[in-house]
């Protein structure tokens, strides 16, 4: 136990000190899950068979699949034309247009993971203020927030969703239930937040309202045939269980479908899009966890946590959605989610209720993702992307800097919480029914 949490906690280490030493934390994943199983092998409780079974398959081929679809998507134009049509019903009222943008980001944010809606909308955001001439900043800060508290509303559109529902066995269909409605709370809540935060910002008069001339699509057969394959796809998530299919031989179902569907699609070229590196870092993590399972050292965590459990269940969960969404955002949310999972469900096999517990889960890590710069992957892009354009205007106001994502993002995470805590106090009989 001794020696698979020292290999634990030097692992994390090594992840959540990426911006100092410069190493990618795919590379610290990788390096923890190797000596895990050579360490675990000689002392008897991990092999290379164990590791392999501790990998959550569903998970890694359920985002391979969605990643590459998203790459058959992105070249077609379709994203583009939604953007701009969204900034043409605006007519130049900025506050409309980003709440529109708010709403498509999050609309996709429920099929799409947040990671993947903010590298196809950023980009977007930044040509059409650059259009407008108004400060890109709000819109950003606006599409990174939105993005990650609409992920948290289905099993598939946050991986920290896909890890808890994959180790709760949750189907779809109870997932959107239980969360749709917190999560449009949260939503409603970020963006008169929002509202009153940029309010200087949002009173700009923009030079230009119309973009009705950008609008092309470049192939519309292909974009056409994957709105379809959307479409199917949402069907056969809510009928997953019903149909005995995992989630991830949906997702493959609907790619298989696209590649004969769409024009032309160049296999090689969307796959090569597929991000390997996250899904190495998700493999590896997985890794290192089920060799501290297999330690029983989560186990032995477990049983100091348990009582409290036991003692005030309301409590244990919003106090577990608070901690995690605090540690959420300070560090990266899906290490957590990895960690805490096994502790979970340790607590489940000693027969304790632990269904709220998952939703408390789920909420903190995705909520908290908004707390700062560094709280989900996605933000890192924005802030990324923000950067980037300073650079190039040579105006280092456009920079999303840690300070002005405490001043903006941090409220928005605080503001989320407690409404989740109230929701969760006032039904909590619903967020504790068995699943």
């Amino acid at each position: 136990m001794l020696v698979s949490a020292v290999i634990l906690v030097l692992t994390f280490i090594g992840i959540f000190t990426e911006g100092v030493h410069g190493f990618h934390r795919a590379k610290f994943a990788m390096g923890g899950a190797g000596i895990m199983i050579v360490v675990g092998q000689y002392f008897g409780f991990y092999d290379p068979q164990l590791a392999l079974q501790a990998v959550d398959w569903n998970v890694i081929l359920l985002l391979g699949a969605m990643m590459t679809i998203v790459a058959i998507m992105i070249p077609t134009g379709g994203f583009q034309v939604l953007a701009y049509r969204l900034a043409d019903m605006s007519r130049g009222r900025l506050f409309v247009l980003m709440a529109m943008i708010g709403t498509a980001v999050t609309v996709i944010s429920l099929l799409l993971d947040n990671v993947t809606t903010v590298v196809i909308f950023g980009p977007l955001i930044v040509l059409i203020c650059q259009a407008l001439k108004v400060n890109p900043i709000p819109y950003l800060l606006a599409a990174a927030l939105l993005s990650d508290t609409g992920g948290v509303a289905t099993l598939v559109g946050d991986p920290p969703n896909l890890m808890i529902g994959s180790a709760a066995n949750i189907s779809f269909n109870d997932f959107f239930v239980h969360m749709a409605g917190v999560v449009f709370v949260a939503w409603i809540a970020i963006l008169i937040a929002l509202r009153f935060l940029f309010r200087k910002e949002l009173a700009v008069k923009p030079t230009q309202t119309s973009f009705a001339d950008r609008e092309t699509i470049k192939d519309p057969r292909t974009w056409n045939s994957a709105l379809i394959v959307m479409g199917l796809m949402v069907v056969l998530f809510i009928f997953h269980h019903a149909l005995h299919w995992d989630a991830w031989f949906v997702a493959a179902t609907g790619l298989a479908l696209l590649v004969f569907l769409g024009h032309d699609v160049d296999m090689d070229e969307s796959f090569q899009s597929v991000e390997m590196t996250l899904l190495m870092f998700f493999m590896s993590l997985f890794v290192v966890v089920g060799g501290v399972e297999n330690s029983h050292f989560l186990e032995y965590l477990g049983q100091f946590i348990q009582p409290f459990v036991e003692h005030d269940l309301l409590m244990a969960t919003i106090l577990l959605m608070w901690g995690a969404a605090i540690l959420s955002a300070m560090i990266d949310n899906i290490p957590f989610t990895a960690a805490m999972v096994p502790i979970i469900l340790g607590m489940e096999a000693q027969g304790i209720n632990v269904t709220p517990l998952w939703w408390g889960l789920a909420i903190g890590v995705g909520m908290g993702g908004n707390g700062t710069h560094l709280g989900s992957t996605a933000n890192v892009f924005i802030v990324t992307l923000s950067e980037r354009i300073a650079k190039d205007a040579n105006d280092p106001t456009l920079a999303i800097t840690p300070g002005l994502w405490f001043r903006k993002g941090t409220p928005a995470m605080i503001l989320t919480l407690i409404t989740s805590s109230v929701i969760f106090w006032l039904y909590f009989d619903f967020f504790s029914g068995a699943l």
